[in-house]
């Protein structure tokens, strides 16, 4: 009866089932609780929004730097949690089932369960169809550490319950989630320690963005210790306490609450793949190819839930080929493409990434030349009061082939996009070099970078040669 049935509507399903509408298929989408998925109602969309109250009481607390003189500035905590559901509320209707129902997607309330590869089961009716996309997401872990369970806790999904603020807050994980909501945390108010079991926060990025990073933190209230892994929670009397190890022996640290950031777990079970034999990696996501397909060629699994990224913006992108590949693979089929995928933290500076960094070119043993430029240079950032950071560039010797960008500063995430363009369509830092970019602006600073190699690289022999012309033309 349908050319598809998507389980799950988080950014994979919602962008899938699009698709499928779009090219006039017979689409079911099939969500047990909220459209939107973890993004719009516990991820991406609530935490931007209470980075943003964070990023106003920074910005109030530089006041002085700027001339302006405020008297000290009061956190009114239910009011900032009840903006950041305003937030949710004014975005939901982008994934709302209105909006897809209108663009064609029939969408379903209820929990699915595929009972064979042409089957799902859904409220004690039995859908078929011709294919099947998984986009059933991940959820936030939650180890087996002794006492969690008797101690305030939460995770990225329930921190959103909270009313009041949390006078002493412990953050298990220095993750992106982890710094960026023990960043914000410290600057509405609470007291905040931040345990990371690797010697550096954000443990994929280079030491140098990292650093920056924990010094920001730091900066901002943030008691951060790395090398530290919480091995118990205790009850002493009215105190919850954690207990640590790290390189100096046993920590103890009090709190109010804890927020458990440890990474997320595919959400593979309850809905059938079990019963159809679907294997999952040992990373516990869905085993695809690069068609994303399941062993069942007619199965296939986007997002979280398939990996190896938890990015929306990778969710989405896997759902092109995901529809696509269902809908026409007997004509012609894509292998997923991940060779340009970027990626933002989004702490204040933010730390914005695409392709190679240097920790990855060493693990590698690729030979690399390093293009570095410092955003303290930079005649915007200077004005703005926001002159720190830098951008790095990674290409071939002797080569502007850009392989990857590391980029630290304000609007990291927005400065990346220029040079994922240019890694995307294959144009190198010559071309960036040579393209106007308005003055004084932050996106100067992606063209600073791209003439900061160029002079690395200035043609000494020509310039000799030039300088002579020059010399004879003055006789």
């Amino acid at each position: 009866d349908r050319n598809m049935v998507v389980i799950g509507a988080g950014a994979g399903g919602l962008v899938s089932s699009y698709i499928a509408a779009v090219v006039k298929a017979k689409v079911t989408l099939v969500e047990k609780d909220s459209m939107g998925g973890d993004c719009l109602n516990t991820g991406c969309v609530p935490s931007k929004a209470l980075i943003r109250a964070a990023k106003t009481m920074r910005e109030i607390g530089k006041a002085k730097a700027f001339g302006i003189h405020t008297q000290a500035p009061v956190v009114d905590f239910p009011a900032v949690m009840a903006r950041v559901k305003q937030v949710i509320t004014h975005i939901e209707p982008h994934d709302s089932v209105e909006r897809y129902t209108k663009l064609g997607v029939e969408c379903v309330q209820g929990e699915a369960h595929i009972v064979s590869p042409w089957e799902v089961e859904v409220n004690g009716e039995r859908l078929t169809t011709r294919n099947i996309v998984i986009a059933t997401g991940a959820r936030p872990l939650l180890p087996p550490i002794p006492g969690l369970a008797e101690v305030t806790h939460y995770t990225s999904d329930t921190i959103w319950s909270l009313t009041e603020l949390p006078p002493q807050l412990l953050v298990l994980g220095g993750g992106p989630i982890g710094a960026e909501l023990a960043q914000s945390f410290a600057c509405l108010g609470s007291q905040v320690t931040l345990a990371e079991m690797a010697d550096q926060l954000l443990s994929r990025e280079d030491k140098d963005a990292a650093h920056l990073v924990e010094q920001a933190l730091e900066c901002d209230g943030v008691t951060v210790l790395t090398q530290h892994k919480v091995k118990a929670f205790e009850q002493r009397g009215n105190e919850q306490i954690a207990l640590l190890d790290g390189p100096d022996g046993e920590k103890t640290v009090t709190f109010d609450a804890v927020l458990v950031a440890l990474g997320r777990s595919a959400n593979t079970k309850g809905f059938g793949l079990e019963k159809l034999d679907i294997p999952v990696t040992e990373r516990g996501t869905i085993q695809v190819n690069d068609y994303l397909q399941t062993n069942y060629p007619n199965i296939y699994a986007v997002g979280d839930v398939a990996g190896p990224f938890q990015l929306t913006h990778a969710s989405a992108h896997q759902a092109w080929y995901a529809a696509v590949n269902a809908l026409f693979g007997q004509f012609k089929r894509f292998k997923a493409d991940y060779s340009v995928m970027p990626a933002a933290t989004y702490t204040s500076p933010e730390v914005a990434r695409v392709g190679l960094n240097e920790k990855e070119a060493k693990a590698n043993q690729q030979d690399v030349e390093v293009t570095y430029y410092g955003i303290d240079d930079l005649d915007r950032a200077i004005a703005d009061g926001n002159d720190h950071g830098f951008i790095k560039v990674l290409t071939p010797k002797g080569k502007d082939t850009i392989l990857g960008v590391t980029i630290v500063g304000e609007h990291a995430g927005d400065l990346l996009a220029e040079f994922t363009l240019a890694i995307r369509h294959g144009l190198g830092l010559n071309k960036i070099l040579g393209t106007v970019h308005p003055y004084p602006t932050m996106s100067e600073a992606v063209k600073y970078t791209a003439g900061m190699w160029k002079q690395a690289h200035a043609p000494e022999k020509l310039l000799q040669w030039v300088e002579k012309y020059q010399r004879w033309m003055r006789h």
